[in-house]
C-alpha cells in the first residue's frame, strides 16, 4: 500500500521534487488496436522514473486524458502508483466538468495518487465566480491535494486568488498563459505556502523569464521521449550555464518549437513519435490526433540525434 502524507507533506514532497528534477508528464501507451497497453505504459514508466524527475503527473495532457475512459484510467494510475513506489510522488490529470472530475479523483484518490491536477473544464467558458465554484466541487469530492492549471479558456483573475485560497486542498497553480504580469500578481496574492509552476508548451523556452518572477519549476514535454536532453537542459538551468542554456535552446528546443508549430496536436503526438523513435513501445495517439507525417519524423530524427549529442557532450 501506498504511503498516506498529509496535504501539507504532499505539497513539500512536490517543491523538493521541483527543485531537485524535471516533472514528468508520461505518455499513455496504445496497442495496434488502439487500447491501451498497460505493459507498454509500466515500461515507460520505468525509463521515466530512472531519470530522476521530481514528480510523475500520468493522464495529463501529454497522456492523452481527453481521450481515456474512466476504466482506463483507472488503470493507468494504479500502474503509476505502483511503478513510483513512493519514490516520486504521483499526481493524476482530471478534468471535464466537475462532476466527471469527481469521478476521476475517486478513482485516482483509490489507486493512490498523491495528489490531482485539474485540468481545464471541457469547452466551456469560465467566469470567475462559476470557476470557484467548478473547483470547490472537485476539492469537496476527494481528500486529494490539488494544483489547478490555468490554460485555454481557465484564467484565473487576481481578485479570485483569496476565494480559491479558502479551498482547505487547493494547493497550488500550473500556469500555461505564459503572461508573466499577471501570474506574478495571483503569486504575490496567493498564500505562500502555494505551488507554481510553468506549464507553457515546451516550458523549457520560457524557464528563464517564469524564474525572474520566482517561478523556476516547469513541466517538461521532452522528458517523456529525451529525458538526456530535458536532464542536461535542468542541470545547466539551475547551474546558471547560461551558455549552454542557449546552445540547447538554439540547437535543439527552438527547432522544436518551429516543427511542433506545423502540425494540430503535435504539442502531444511530436513527443510519442519521439519516444517510437527512441524504441519505446507506446504505440500512436489516438483520434482526432493524428501521427506526424513522415517528412516531419525525418525532420524530428534528426533534431534528436542533435539533442541527444549536445546533452552528451
Amino acid at each position: 500500500m501506498p504511503a498516506t502524507y498529509t496535504s501539507e507533506e504532499i505539497s513539500e514532497r512536490l517543491r523538493r521534487g521541483m527543485d531537485t528534477g524535471v516533472l514528468s508528464f508520461p505518455l499513455t501507451a496504445f496497442d495496434p488496436d488502439g487500447c491501451v497497453d498497460l505493459d507498454g505504459f509500466r515500461t515507460h514508466l520505468r525509463t521515466q522514473i530512472a531519470a530522476g524527475p521530481g514528480a510523475l503527473f500520468p493522464c495529463c495532457g501529454t497522456g492523452e486524458f481527453f481521450s481515456l475512459a474512466e476504466d482506463e484510467y483507472a488503470s493507468l494510475i494504479k500502474a503509476a502508483v505502483e511503478e513510483a513506489g513512493g519514490a516520486v510522488p504521483v499526481v493524476a490529470g482530471v478534468g471535464y466538468g466537475w462532476a466527471q472530475a469527481a469521478r476521476f479523483a475517486a478513482a485516482a484518490e483509490r489507486a493512490g495518487a498523491d495528489a490531482l491536477l485539474l485540468l481545464p473544464p471541457y469547452l466551456a467558458e469560465t467566469p470567475q465566480r462559476g470557476l470557484v465554484e467548478h473547483v470547490r466541487r472537485v476539492a469537496a469530492s476527494t481528500a486529494l491535494p490539488i494544483i489547478v492549471y490555468q490554460r485555454a479558456q481557465v484564467r484565473i483573475d487576481v481578485a479570485t486568488v483569496p476565494a480559491l485560497a479558502e479551498i482547505p486542498n487547493v494547493i497550488g497553480v500550473k500556469d500555461g498563459h505564459s503572461d508573466l504580469d499577471r501570474l506574478q500578481r495571483i503569486k504575490l496574492a496567493a498564500p505562500s505556502e502555494w505551488l507554481f509552476f510553468n506549464g507553457a508548451a515546451t516550458a523549457e523556452m520560457q524557464a528563464r523569464a517564469y524564474r525572474s518572477i520566482g517561478v523556476p519549476a516547469y513541466s517538461s514535454a521532452v522528458h517523456a521521449f529525451a529525458p538526456e536532453i530535458a536532464g542536461a537542459f535542468f542541470r545547466a538551468f539551475h547551474a546558471g550555464d547560461d551558455a549552454r542554456v542557449d546552445l540547447l535552446l538554439k540547437e535543439f528546443y527552438v527547432p522544436l518549437v518551429e516543427l511542433r508549430d506545423q502540425g494540430s496536436g503535435y504539442a502531444v503526438s511530436l513527443v510519442k513519435a519521439g519516444a517510437r523513435l527512441r524504441g519505446a513501445n507506446v504505440g500512436s495517439v489516438r483520434a482526432p490526433l493524428a501521427d506526424p507525417t513522415p517528412e516531419h519524423l525525418r525532420t524530428l530524427e534528426g533534431l534528436l540525434s542533435t539533442g541527444l549529442a549536445l546533452a552528451a557532450a
